[in-house]
């Protein structure tokens, strides 16, 4: 039935829970190859699935068409319901605690409709990936890969060796201090020929351009406010990369870094970076009493063992 006809993942949420989400793309592309797929989701983060090779085109969501389709016998939008009409399969991680936006739909379209969660239940302790993946199993998806990948294809040639640096998150709480994060810099400038590449969206306001100013000018290179597909392009040629429990820890994981998640109080058994490149650093007395001489260490070895693995 998919396999004939088109595909549709809703997903809205946050930079990490896109992320999160795509092992969902990933096993829908494996069991229906050649199969259109496509997202209904924020376009400046689900645009890395279309990039990535993960969906064949992004559709942006409209909270004003799709309001009447969150409502009890709501009033639904004439195109958003030709819009679902021409999909065979729609899987939605919508927030719909009533059931209605997916009653909703079925009202307007044949498509097969399963409703995936709009969130893991801490409670439960399961990783995030696992937890979107298990509504797959409706089409017999079992083995899916729970890993979270996204590749570019380039000719460009990777530069001298720079390691990528997210020094925020969506929340303070899971930041690690700013003075932290400077001696750590200090560190990698005295104690390795790494460059710096400093990545910050608004959330960070001045904090990145406060840590670059402390560094030599030839050594550091500031991205900030970038489309996030640049972002994940150019995170790919990094040698390694150091952030919190953020959304774009979990891209840096995706492209296949290296990397340290300096971790503050959310459970890591749920949304720890997904791969096996990754390490999880905190400290039992809180993140701020990680010393920036600790996770320079931990990082620096990190980097030697990959690329001794690695043959480089």
């Amino acid at each position: 039935m998919a396999a004939k006809g088109k595909i549709l993942v809703i997903r809205g949420g946050a930079i990490g829970d896109f992320v999160l989400t795509l092992p969902v793309l990933q096993a829908l592309r494996r069991q229906f190859p050649g199969t259109h797929l496509e997202v209904l989701g924020y376009p400046n983060i689900a645009s890395i699935a279309l990039h990535g090779g993960l969906a064949d085109a992004v559709r942006p969501i409209e909270a004003r068409a799709l309001a009447g389709f969150f409502a009890d016998m709501g009033d639904l939008d004439d195109a958003m319901g030709h819009y679902f009409s021409s999909f065979h399969l729609i899987v939605s991680f919508l927030y719909d605690p009533d059931g209605f936006f997916a009653e909703n739909v079925k009202a307007c379209s044949k498509a097969q409709f399963i409703a995936g969660p709009h969130r893991p239940d801490e409670a439960k302790a399961v990783h995030a990936t696992d937890v979107f993946l298990r509504p797959l199993e409706r089409l017999a998806i079992f083995d899916a890969d729970p890993v979270p990948r996204l590749g570019f294809s380039t000719d460009k040639l990777a530069p001298a060796p720079v390691l990528a640096v997210h020094p925020g998150s969506g929340s303070e709480k899971k930041n690690w201090p700013q003075p932290h994060w400077a001696k750590f810099l200090a560190h990698v400038m005295s104690g390795t020929d790494w460059n710096i590449l400093l990545v910050g969206g608004e959330a960070e306001g001045s904090r990145v351009q406060a840590l670059a100013e402390a560094l030599p000018s030839s050594r550091v290179t500031v991205l900030q406010n970038q489309p996030l597909a640049d972002v994940a392009r150019t995170l790919q040629y990094c040698i390694g990369f150091v952030g919190h429990d953020s959304g774009i820890t979990h891209l840096a994981a995706a492209v296949g870094l290296t990397g340290l998640a300096l971790w503050a109080d959310t459970s890591e058994a749920v949304w720890h970076p997904r791969s096996p490149a990754f390490r999880v650093l905190r400290s039992a007395d809180g993140l701020a009493h990680l010393s920036p001489e600790t996770a320079f260490n931990v990082l620096r070895n990190l980097v030697s063992l990959r690329s001794e693995a690695s043959g480089k």
